[in-house]
């Protein structure tokens, strides 16, 4: 029987494609968490020129889960991202570690069951860049690093 961690990643062996298109289709429209990570913080806070504790009270809330308190960026009334403007997002340069990584994660490269459905919703899935076995794991390993750290905390 092959190990389980072959079985996941079997489908991306030979890689696959991804460029975002800057569509902000993952921006927009629906409701849902961009947890950061103090790095992720010191990062927007830079690129804002504001001290780390103003983006946290312009720009953020605090989310209680199983974890603990956490930090994530807020929305706007019609569910966009708070940092999407004028067509996109106003920090790409310096967005967070989880939209970085995106569509590496490990909920969507689990399968390729989970990669198509992704696709439907995401148009620079299966296009573009093509990123190796290898690229794809230092991602999901950056995504999980990152997981990690932002369960330590903000602020």
């Amino acid at each position: 029987m092959r190990d389980q961690q072959k079985m996941g990643t079997e489908f991306y062996e030979s890689g696959l494609r991804f460029s975002c298109t800057q569509c902000s289709a993952c921006c927009r429209y629906d409701s849902g968490y961009v947890f950061l990570s103090p790095s992720d913080l010191w990062r927007i806070a830079q690129a804002l020129d504001l001290p780390e504790h103003e983006v946290v009270t312009r720009y953020c809330l605090s989310v209680h889960g199983p974890d603990g308190p956490r930090i994530s960026l807020r929305e706007q009334s019609n569910k966009d991202c708070i940092m999407w403007r004028n067509g996109g997002c106003s920090i790409y340069a310096a967005r967070p570690t989880q939209c970085r990584t995106f569509p590496f994660w490990p909920q969507i490269v689990e399968s390729k069951l989970t990669w198509e459905q992704a696709a439907k919703d995401c148009p620079g899935i299966n296009c573009g860049t093509l990123h190796s076995a290898v690229d794809i794991t230092k991602l999901l390993k950056q995504h999980q690093a990152n997981r990690e750290e932002e369960r330590k905390g903000c602020g």
